[in-house]
């Protein structure tokens, strides 16, 4: 009978985690979902709104989403084709997983010394690949007169036109981080995309 009941436990906690992992996701998708109806301009005050990320608390596989390409800001159609696009589910890009451990190597040429960084990488095509890894530190955000988690491509390792990529991050609510990405060069920064990252 021991063993009975303890299989049954065993098999209620595996439901409930199950049940809790789809709550997750469907909360993630959600609030994804929700960031990718805004306009850039409210974008720019969600962003702004938010709050600075500790390095510790980004941590673990988050579900990712491209939000808007302020280049095409209030071309008829374009927000609609972008979250269709965005939210196929053959796109490629999955999201960005995060670890406050050190990356080995040499850091990147921004930011913080190692001690004050943690480490990334994207996901992509059903998580059959994790490609062009980042430093993520806190520092000063480009958007305004506040910090951000900042995520740095600078690395030997990856593409030239990408470590000229530099993403920031900001949680806009427990669990879900509004983000920017730049392109980097030594005379200037541009903002070319929004996007958003979710746990599940």
């Amino acid at each position: 009978m021991q063993a009975t009941w303890t299989d049954r436990a065993t098999t209620v906690k595996g439901a409930e985690a199950a049940a809790a992992g789809t709550r997750r996701a469907r909360d993630a998708a959600a609030a994804l979902d929700a960031l990718s109806e805004l306009s850039v301009p409210a974008l720019d005050l969600a962003y702004a709104s938010a709050r600075v990320p500790r390095l510790d608390d980004v941590r673990g596989p988050l579900r990712g989403r491209m939000l808007a390409w302020p280049v095409l800001a209030g071309v008829p159609g374009a927000d609609g084709a972008i979250r269709a696009l965005a939210a196929a589910s053959w796109f490629p890009w999955l999201g960005k997983s995060f670890s406050a451990s050190r990356r080995e190597g040499a850091p990147s040429r921004r930011g913080p010394a190692n001690d004050d960084r943690g480490q990334g990488v994207n996901r992509i095509i059903r998580e059959r690949w994790e490609l062009f890894r980042f430093d993520t530190f806190i520092a000063p955000s480009r958007a305004g007169d506040f910090d951000a988690l900042h995520l740095d491509y600078d690395h030997a390792d990856n593409p030239l036109p990408i470590r000229h990529i530099e993403d920031e991050i900001r949680e806009v609510e427990p669990g879900v981080w509004l983000g920017h990405a730049y392109f980097v060069t030594s005379s200037s920064a541009t903002l070319v995309l929004y996007f958003a990252l979710a746990a599940t």
